[in-house]
């Protein structure tokens, strides 16, 4: 049985240390990270205060009162040891985009540089299967893997200050769906009424890494109708259990 590699832990200030596993973008790397993340959540440790999955790594809040570094890196390499080959499958969403027009303002820049028409870049984007590799940035804000490598854009040179809450972009190689407004140098394709964060619905996050997102298309009439029941709490996206 191969011997696994074992993570390189590095201090972040003196109550927070961070796990690297890797450098790229790579599901095995995420489910290392999220099996990691599982490990230290069940273990009870009292010294532990929270953790933050990233797409390579898992930043581990402490108390270093109860414990300092050192204990916790030995006590995260005894974890590391015996992480589990898989983990629980997430959830599958299906989240409603409208796209183009004012709802993503730069569909057409993206189909112009990438070659294509409009129709099909929102055919390629809605055809892909996106792995949530992690929330951050704002509430909410989910960071995906598995865009399609034909509409892979560079971010703009010019990054706007405000860009509306729902937004779907892409920037790179990664997509994202924005929950609450807020800057953005991504590229604008569309607009989803779903709400990833709603403060007073249960959950209040909708989305957790590990999870899985596919996109579909409808048309701008029925923006108003899924946007006003998605403020009052109705998550308006498909779910698949996997």
């Amino acid at each position: 049985m191969a011997v696994p590699v074992l993570p390189r832990i590095l201090p972040c200030g003196d109550a927070a240390l961070t796990v690297e596993f890797g450098a790229d973008i790579d599901p095995a790397v995420s489910h290392r990270v999220l099996a990691l993340d599982s490990a230290i959540v069940a273990s009870g440790h009292p010294a532990l205060r929270e953790t933050v999955p990233t797409y390579r790594s898992l930043l581990v809040y402490y108390d270093p009162v109860i414990a300092g570094f050192d204990v916790l890196s030995a006590l995260i390499v005894e974890l590391t040891r015996d992480l589990p080959g898989t983990i629980a499958a997430g959830r599958h969403w299906r989240l409603p985009v409208v796209y183009g027009g004012e709802h993503g303002i730069d569909l057409a820049d993206v189909a112009q540089r990438a070659g294509m028409s409009e129709a099909e870049v929102v055919r390629r984007h809605t055809a892909s299967r996106y792995r949530v590799y992690m929330l951050g940035f704002l509430p909410g804000f989910s960071y995906l893997g598995g865009l399609d490598p034909s509409l892979s854009t560079p971010r703009r040179d010019d990054p706007r200050l405000v860009t509306p809450s729902g937004t779907i972009s892409i920037g790179g190689i990664q997509a994202g769906i924005q929950c609450l407004e807020g800057p953005s140098g991504w590229h604008l394709l569309g607009r989803t009424p779903v709400r990833t964060y709603h403060p007073s619905r249960a959950p209040m996050f909708l989305i957790a890494p590990g999870d899985e997102v596919t996109f579909f298309a409808i048309p701008p009439a029925d923006w108003s109708a899924l946007d006003a029941a998605a403020a009052e709490g109705d998550p308006v996206a498909e779910i698949i259990t996997l």
